[in-house]
Protein backbone atom coordinates (compact mmCIF):
# COMPACT_ATOMS: atom_id res chain seq x y z
CA UNK A 1 0.00 0.00 0.00
CA UNK A 2 0.86 3.64 -0.46
CA UNK A 3 3.29 5.40 2.20
CA UNK A 4 1.25 7.52 4.69
CA UNK A 5 2.17 11.23 3.91
CA UNK A 6 1.32 14.33 6.02
CA UNK A 7 -1.98 15.09 4.80
CA UNK A 8 -2.89 18.81 4.46
CA UNK A 9 -6.56 19.68 2.87
CA UNK A 10 -10.10 20.82 3.81
CA UNK A 11 -11.88 18.48 6.05
CA UNK A 12 -15.40 17.36 5.33
CA UNK A 13 -17.74 17.85 8.30
CA UNK A 14 -20.23 14.78 8.78
CA UNK A 15 -21.67 15.89 12.23
CA UNK A 16 -23.54 13.01 12.85
CA UNK A 17 -22.62 10.37 15.75
CA UNK A 18 -22.83 6.18 15.30
CA UNK A 19 -22.36 5.81 11.48
CA UNK A 20 -22.29 2.62 10.92
CA UNK A 21 -20.87 0.78 7.91
CA UNK A 22 -24.00 -0.16 6.35
CA UNK A 23 -24.71 3.86 6.06
CA UNK A 24 -21.43 4.18 4.33
CA UNK A 25 -21.78 1.25 1.67
CA UNK A 26 -24.70 -0.04 1.59
CA UNK A 27 -25.16 -4.19 1.46
CA UNK A 28 -26.59 -3.73 -2.31
CA UNK A 29 -22.59 -3.37 -3.44
CA UNK A 30 -21.44 -5.86 -1.44
CA UNK A 31 -21.57 -8.52 -3.88
CA UNK A 32 -19.17 -6.46 -6.55
CA UNK A 33 -15.68 -8.61 -6.83
CA UNK A 34 -13.54 -5.37 -7.56
CA UNK A 35 -11.48 -3.47 -4.39
CA UNK A 36 -12.25 -0.05 -5.87
CA UNK A 37 -14.90 1.91 -7.24
CA UNK A 38 -16.64 1.38 -4.35
CA UNK A 39 -16.18 6.06 -3.79
CA UNK A 40 -19.11 6.32 -5.95
CA UNK A 41 -21.67 4.55 -3.53
CA UNK A 42 -20.30 6.32 -0.27
CA UNK A 43 -23.24 7.53 1.97
CA UNK A 44 -25.98 6.56 -1.34
CA UNK A 45 -28.99 7.52 0.62
CA UNK A 46 -27.36 10.41 2.69
CA UNK A 47 -26.18 11.84 -0.84
CA UNK A 48 -30.13 11.97 -2.16
CA UNK A 49 -30.25 15.09 0.01
CA UNK A 50 -29.31 17.69 -1.80
CA UNK A 51 -27.94 19.58 1.26
CA UNK A 52 -25.59 16.67 2.33
CA UNK A 53 -22.18 18.03 2.88
CA UNK A 54 -20.75 15.63 0.20
CA UNK A 55 -22.66 17.17 -2.58
CA UNK A 56 -21.18 20.83 -1.62
CA UNK A 57 -18.49 21.42 -3.89
CA UNK A 58 -16.44 23.37 -1.60
CA UNK A 59 -15.25 19.59 0.00
CA UNK A 60 -15.22 17.96 -3.64
CA UNK A 61 -11.50 16.02 -3.01
CA UNK A 62 -11.01 17.14 0.84
CA UNK A 63 -8.49 14.25 1.98
CA UNK A 64 -10.11 14.78 5.94
CA UNK A 65 -13.40 13.76 7.46
CA UNK A 66 -14.72 14.91 10.19
CA UNK A 67 -17.64 12.98 12.04
CA UNK A 68 -19.26 11.76 15.30
CA UNK A 69 -18.39 9.24 17.79
CA UNK A 70 -18.94 5.69 17.21
CA UNK A 71 -17.87 6.16 13.50
CA UNK A 72 -18.00 2.85 11.44
CA UNK A 73 -19.75 1.24 13.98
CA UNK A 74 -22.20 -1.97 12.45
CA UNK A 75 -21.05 -4.81 10.79
CA UNK A 76 -17.51 -5.61 10.02
CA UNK A 77 -17.78 -5.13 5.81
CA UNK A 78 -13.74 -3.85 4.24
CA UNK A 79 -16.18 -2.10 1.95
CA UNK A 80 -16.70 0.85 3.80
CA UNK A 81 -13.07 1.76 4.60
CA UNK A 82 -12.50 1.00 0.84
CA UNK A 83 -15.49 3.27 -0.21
CA UNK A 84 -14.27 5.98 1.67
CA UNK A 85 -10.57 5.47 0.80
CA UNK A 86 -11.72 5.94 -2.91
CA UNK A 87 -13.72 8.98 -2.35
CA UNK A 88 -10.76 10.50 -1.93
CA UNK A 89 -10.07 10.29 1.76
CA UNK A 90 -6.86 9.60 3.48
CA UNK A 91 -7.71 10.79 7.14
CA UNK A 92 -10.88 10.41 9.36
CA UNK A 93 -11.05 12.40 12.55
CA UNK A 94 -14.05 11.33 15.40
CA UNK A 95 -14.36 11.18 19.07
CA UNK A 96 -13.93 7.44 19.15
CA UNK A 97 -14.66 4.69 16.42
CA UNK A 98 -15.46 0.95 15.75
CA UNK A 99 -12.68 -1.66 16.50
CA UNK A 100 -13.18 -3.98 13.86
CA UNK A 101 -13.55 -0.64 11.38
CA UNK A 102 -10.45 1.25 12.86
CA UNK A 103 -8.54 -2.18 12.34
CA UNK A 104 -9.90 -2.08 8.71
CA UNK A 105 -8.67 1.48 7.67
CA UNK A 106 -5.54 0.73 9.35
CA UNK A 107 -4.77 -2.78 6.94
CA UNK A 108 -5.49 -0.20 3.70
CA UNK A 109 -3.64 3.14 5.00
CA UNK A 110 -6.58 5.09 5.72
CA UNK A 111 -5.73 6.40 8.99
CA UNK A 112 -8.00 7.28 12.17
CA UNK A 113 -7.36 10.04 14.55
CA UNK A 114 -9.17 10.10 18.13
CA UNK A 115 -9.15 13.71 19.26
CA UNK A 116 -11.86 14.19 22.29
CA UNK A 117 -15.21 15.58 21.92
CA UNK A 118 -14.65 18.98 22.54
CA UNK A 119 -12.08 19.40 19.87
CA UNK A 120 -13.62 17.56 17.63
CA UNK A 121 -16.62 19.68 17.86
CA UNK A 122 -14.13 22.93 17.62
CA UNK A 123 -13.00 21.98 14.20
CA UNK A 124 -16.52 20.75 12.92
CA UNK A 125 -17.76 24.21 13.65
CA UNK A 126 -14.57 25.71 11.95
CA UNK A 127 -15.01 23.70 9.08
CA UNK A 128 -18.13 24.37 8.25
CA UNK A 129 -16.38 28.31 7.79
CA UNK A 130 -14.93 27.54 4.64
CA UNK A 131 -12.31 29.59 4.73
CA UNK A 132 -11.27 28.19 7.86
CA UNK A 133 -11.71 24.67 7.05
CA UNK A 134 -8.09 23.62 6.12
CA UNK A 135 -6.10 21.18 8.20
CA UNK A 136 -2.58 19.57 8.74
CA UNK A 137 -2.87 15.72 9.91
CA UNK A 138 1.42 14.86 10.01
CA UNK A 139 1.01 11.13 11.51
CA UNK A 140 5.10 11.00 12.08
CA UNK A 141 4.65 13.91 14.58
CA UNK A 142 1.06 12.92 15.60
CA UNK A 143 -0.55 15.85 15.26
CA UNK A 144 -3.89 17.55 13.85
CA UNK A 145 -2.81 21.30 13.21
CA UNK A 146 -4.43 24.41 11.41
CA UNK A 147 -2.24 26.09 9.28
CA UNK A 148 -1.84 29.20 11.42
CA UNK A 149 -1.21 26.62 14.49
CA UNK A 150 -3.99 28.76 16.28
CA UNK A 151 -4.96 24.84 16.92
CA UNK A 152 -2.44 21.78 17.68
CA UNK A 153 -3.63 19.11 19.23
CA UNK A 154 -1.23 15.47 19.65
CA UNK A 155 -3.00 12.47 18.84
CA UNK A 156 -2.55 8.77 20.27
CA UNK A 157 -1.91 5.77 17.47
CA UNK A 158 -0.70 2.40 18.40
CA UNK A 159 3.03 1.95 17.17
CA UNK A 160 3.02 -0.92 15.00
CA UNK A 161 -0.15 0.42 13.09
CA UNK A 162 1.68 3.81 12.31
CA UNK A 163 5.14 2.29 11.76
CA UNK A 164 2.73 0.12 8.86
CA UNK A 165 1.03 3.56 7.36
CA UNK A 166 4.33 5.26 7.32
CA UNK A 167 6.16 2.78 5.89
CA UNK A 168 3.49 1.47 3.35
CA UNK A 169 2.80 -1.81 4.70
CA UNK A 170 -0.23 -4.26 4.24
CA UNK A 171 -0.36 -7.83 6.02
CA UNK A 172 1.38 -9.22 2.35
CA UNK A 173 4.05 -6.39 2.99
CA UNK A 174 4.94 -7.45 6.56
CA UNK A 175 5.14 -10.92 5.40
CA UNK A 176 7.84 -10.09 2.69
CA UNK A 177 9.82 -8.42 5.10
CA UNK A 178 10.45 -11.97 6.09
CA UNK A 179 11.32 -13.48 2.62
CA UNK A 180 14.82 -14.40 3.43
CA UNK A 181 13.76 -16.44 6.68
CA UNK A 182 10.72 -17.78 4.86
CA UNK A 183 12.72 -19.33 2.12
CA UNK A 184 15.27 -20.72 4.59
CA UNK A 185 12.46 -22.45 6.67
CA UNK A 186 11.14 -23.91 3.65
CA UNK A 187 14.18 -25.70 2.32
CA UNK A 188 15.00 -26.83 5.87
CA UNK A 189 11.84 -28.34 5.65
CA UNK A 190 11.45 -32.42 5.64
CA UNK A 191 9.48 -33.27 1.84
CA UNK A 192 6.49 -35.15 4.58
CA UNK A 193 4.88 -31.69 4.90
CA UNK A 194 3.28 -29.87 2.05
CA UNK A 195 5.41 -26.58 0.49
CA UNK A 196 4.24 -23.14 0.69
CA UNK A 197 7.49 -22.00 -1.55
CA UNK A 198 6.87 -21.67 -5.35
CA UNK A 199 10.23 -22.65 -6.62
CA UNK A 200 10.83 -22.21 -10.50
Amino acid sequence: MEKFQTVRGRAIPLNRADVDTDQIIPAQYLKRIERTGFGQFAFEQWRKDPGFVTNNPAYAGAPILLAGPNFGCGSSREHAPWALQDMGLRVIIAPSFADIFRNNCAKIGLLTVVLPQQDVDHLLARSEELASSELVVDLAAQTVSTPDASFVRRFEIDPFAKRCLLEGLDDIGLTLLEEERITEFEASRSDLFPRTLVTA
